[in-house]
């Protein structure tokens, strides 16, 4: 028993520790990324199956770059956003996670103004080109 806790340990600690390499993100202070355009695909980051990658997970900071994501978002008309992570799903291949599979965080964002809440899934395993989504503007 020791030994398959052992093994699974160590396997986990080498699953999260694999990545591939980080594209580079500016940031506009610690707490916020630099983005520089809207995605023209209306599925970016509102869909599970092409979530938002952060990365983080290599570095300890996989949670802060989803909030350096977020914070770096604005509404329609520049509206600044609010978000509260409403939790995770939606298990992904990733060859940083565990076992090959990572699972999504999906986060609520509102703006004063709107409606309704939007659904946002953040993939912190993989790195990959940061925009804000469709619907969306940029931080200024």
């Amino acid at each position: 028993m020791k030994k398959l806790i052992y093994m699974s340990t160590t396997l986990l600690l080498f699953s999260c520790s694999a990545t591939k390499k980080a594209v580079p993100t500016q940031l506009l202070d610690n707490q916020t990324f630099i983005l520089t355009e809207v995605s023209t695909d209306p599925t970016y980051g509102v869909s599970e199956k092409n979530p938002v990658e952060v990365g983080g997970v290599d570095k300890s900071e996989g949670p802060l770059n989803e909030r350096r994501y977020l914070n770096a978002l604005a509404g329609p008309n520049g509206e600044r956003v609010s978000y509260y992570r409403a939790g995770s799903c939606c298990a992904v291949k990733s060859k940083n996670g565990f076992m090959g599979m990572a699972m999504l965080d999906n986060y609520r964002v509102t703006w004063e103004g709107s409606k309704d809440t939007v659904s946002i899934y953040i993939n912190m395993y993989d790195y990959g080109e940061l925009k804000a989504p469709v619907g969306f503007t940029i931080k200024e």
